[in-house]
């Protein structure tokens, strides 16, 4: 694959495009790759940095739980994907809704979730939002638009999807986003769900987090890891590929996608091309598969740096340390409410599980 040095990603795909159209215009139903970054208050931009570090620190956090014995089960980090859960998120409205994946922390924190409750869950206890049944990939809460971290690859879409479907029945402006991985591209689901979506022009985006990897394979080794976004074309819908490293180009491609969604001109595609900075879980021997020059070197292209140096005037080494240290002591907080609240009760164990 024709690489640039940015990140992995092809040039064509580097200049911050939006290419979504929000006309019900068919001719555009295919991949554009031309738009702009988003123009945002410094409100805004200090929300999104504080959003990327605390998804940033939570993992951090979590993982030398994991490592030093305090914290069990499956964990799959999303460090290096943070510009795309923000992006994403950060364009719904707090009664729209999403449907993650395995690597969901950072979609469940951009979506707004109580940073305690899901330190809870993490920690398998009561006050989780699951009741600590549920565990790193399976958060989910109503109150938030969260319906479910769904695990099986390539399930999410067809969830998002359904609930669109109920959203446009019932006359409603309510979203939906499915998020997934460049593996789920793989399934037939995928490609079944893209093909309703599109042929009931339904108000849902399908966000591909292209993070180079699906588990061990490399992406661009998949006959379509060239371009997801223009398998797009192929349902009648628009696809673009944006830089999944750069949270101002990522909001600028959703919010054109919900825009025509809720106008009723239907789904759209995003492929945010990014990295995914550890292996697979913590268990996965990811040396085997990637040079370790390679994920120093993507590593460089880091999402929150890269927004702290575009933004310089708004986020000042002042700013940028008040929001950092209140995020520490928050997760702080929250994995000591995780540690003190109590085991579920073992007479529940088989409760909201059938």
């Amino acid at each position: 694959m024709s690489t640039d040095q940015d990140a992995g990603l092809p040039r064509e795909a580097l200049g911050d495009p939006t290419g979504i159209p929000t006309e019900a215009d068919e001719s555009d139903a295919g991949l554009n790759r031309a738009g702009s970054r988003l123009v945002m208050p410094d409100s805004m931009l200090h929300e999104h940095y504080r959003l990327m570090y605390t998804i940033r620190s939570f993992e951090q956090r979590v993982e030398r739980s994991h490592q030093e014995g305090s914290l069990y089960g499956p964990f799959h980090s999303s460090m290096g994907q943070e510009a795309v859960s923000v992006g994403v998120c950060g364009e719904l409205r707090p009664d729209d809704v999403i449907v993650s994946t395995h690597r969901g922390h950072g979609h469940v924190i951009a979506k707004g979730i109580d940073i305690d409750r899901l330190c809870a869950e993490l920690w398998g206890k009561a006050t989780g939002y699951c009741g600590g049944k549920g565990g790193s990939m399976h958060v989910a809460s109503v109150d938030h638009g969260i319906i479910c971290q769904n695990p099986i690859i390539g399930g999410s879409e067809f969830l998002a999807a359904g609930a669109a479907l109920a959203f446009q029945q019932a006359g409603s402006e309510r979203f939906a986003v499915a998020f997934c991985g460049d593996g789920a591209v793989g399934q037939g689901v995928f490609h079944e769900t893209l093909n309703f979506a599109g042929m009931w022009k339904l108000p849902v985006v399908f966000v591909v987090e292209n993070n180079g990897f699906a588990h061990s394979f490399r992406s661009d080794r998949m006959p379509v890891g060239e371009d997801i976004a223009g398998l797009a074309a192929g349902y009648g819908i628009p696809g673009v590929c944006v830089d999944g490293t750069d949270v101002l180009a990522v909001a600028a491609a959703t919010q054109a996608a919900v825009k025509r969604g809720r106008a009723g001109h239907g789904p759209s595609l995003i492929e945010a091309r990014c990295y995914r900075w550890r292996g697979h879980n913590l268990g996965d021997a990811d040396h085997l598969y990637r040079e370790k020059d390679e994920v120093e070197r993507e590593r460089k292209n880091d999402p929150l740096l890269k927004f702290r140096e575009a933004q310089t005037a708004v986020l000042t080494d002042e700013a940028i340390g008040q929001i950092e240290r209140s995020v520490d002591d928050q997760i702080d907080k929250a994995i000591e409410f995780a540690e003190s609240s109590p085991l579920p009760d073992r007479g529940r164990a088989l409760e909201d599980s059938f």
